[in-house]
């Protein structure tokens, strides 16, 4: 059993990953080189429209995480844009403001609507901009982003809490919307092997615009660098505005998938 916040014995919370996941985050380097060595294959991603994608970095991390997909997608033809907001040290509550007027930034200059991918935290915050303003976000990809039940299931919680000045449990409101549908399509990406995040933090309620799409043996920190996650992330945001069809899970990282049925189950 793990503990509540008040520190009594909670049998209905989930467990953060255990110590062994942890400690084989360290693999994140690998999926990196993998994906430089296979660029040859991610090239052949559908292209892109030209429509605007803001990457949000997660916890702890810069612009600099974000580099080799925004690197990606660029060269798969969108318009990609860093948050400019330095190292994310959290915060909910205290980032909204920001966050919508980089989004509103972004969507005027272009004149179209933004995509947004979200690592982590940051696919927190991409669900939140698209409750916030669904008439300025065109898609929305979370990349092992904790989300849902119970959201206190990481091994960076207390860190969160710590350094962001918040507890997971303010804002109930807010974070109860942010695990329920959004007005706009969204897939989630996670993996079974997260160190950092429990999966089941990770999992979207399925419906004829929302997904989840499981990344087999994927690390947190390298899921944003994973060849077989920037495929799907490419794959996703190629679809035209206002369109929404499944995931095809064919192709060359198709072994890397897990079947649909199995991403959903808890």
């Amino acid at each position: 059993m793990s503990s509540g916040p008040d520190g009594t014995l909670d049998p209905g919370r989930l467990r953060p990953p255990g110590v062994g996941l942890l400690l084989a985050e360290a693999r994140g380097l690998f999926e990196l080189n993998a994906s430089l060595l296979l660029s040859p294959l991610l090239m052949r991603a559908p292209r892109g429209d030209g429509h605007p994608v803001l990457a949000l970095p997660g916890f702890l991390a810069s612009d600099l995480s974000m580099a080799p997909m925004r690197r990606y997608l660029s060269e798969l033809g969108y318009e990609t844009h860093a948050w400019r907001m330095g190292r994310n040290l959290g915060g909910l509550g205290r980032m909204r403001d920001a966050l919508r007027v980089r989004l509103g930034e972004i969507h005027a200059a272009s004149g179209r609507k933004v995509s947004l991918v979200g690592w982590s935290l940051g696919g927190v915050y991409a669900r939140d901009l698209a409750l916030q303003a669904p008439e300025m976000v065109r898609y929305v990809v979370t990349l092992g982003s904790p989300f849902a039940n119970d959201v206190r299931a990481t091994n960076a919680t207390r860190l969160y809490e710590a350094l962001s000045g918040e507890r997971v449990e303010d804002f109930a409101e807010q974070r109860e919307a942010i695990a329920g549908d959004l007005p706009v399509p969204t897939s989630s990406i996670y993996s079974r092997a997260d160190g950092v995040v429990n999966w089941r933090t990770c999992l979207l309620r399925p419906s004829d615009r929302a997904e989840n799409i499981e990344v087999h043996l994927a690390s947190h920190i390298g899921l944003g660098v994973n060849p077989a996650a920037l495929w799907a992330v490419a794959d996703r945001l190629a679809q035209p505005e206002g369109e929404f069809w499944p995931f095809d899970r064919a192709g060359p990282f198709a072994i890397a998938y897990a079947p649909p049925e199995q991403a959903v189950s808890a």
